[in-house]
């Protein structure tokens, strides 16, 4: 497996808790013409690239893998959280808007 590789495991597992390669034999008749990240929904499509900042900077900063998983995972399940309760908010205001 080639660094790039490793690296976009190190992001699907934090945010989304598997490989691209355990989606894709989960996935086969999907992932003969597209990869996970076109099933992600938006949200973790924001998350996915703040990972991918956090994480050069920490590669920068000389971080272990293991380090940087950790932290990623966190920043991860911490910003899914609070977009999950702005997307609530939002539907509360439409609601009432109505």
């Amino acid at each position: 497996m080639s660094g790039k590789q490793e690296e976009a495991d190190l992001l699907n597992v934090a945010l989304f808790g598997f490989t691209a390669k355990a989606w894709r034999e989960s996935n086969p008749e999907l992932a003969k013409s597209s990869n996970v990240r076109d099933y992600a929904m938006i949200n973790e499509l924001t998350v996915l690239s703040n990972l991918e900042t956090h994480n050069a900077q920490m590669i920068r900063e000389g971080k272990s893998k293991e380090e940087r998983f950790q932290i990623l995972k966190e920043i991860a399940d911490y910003q899914m959280q609070i977009l999950s309760v702005a997307d609530k908010i939002v539907c509360i205001e439409e609601k009432n808007e109505v």
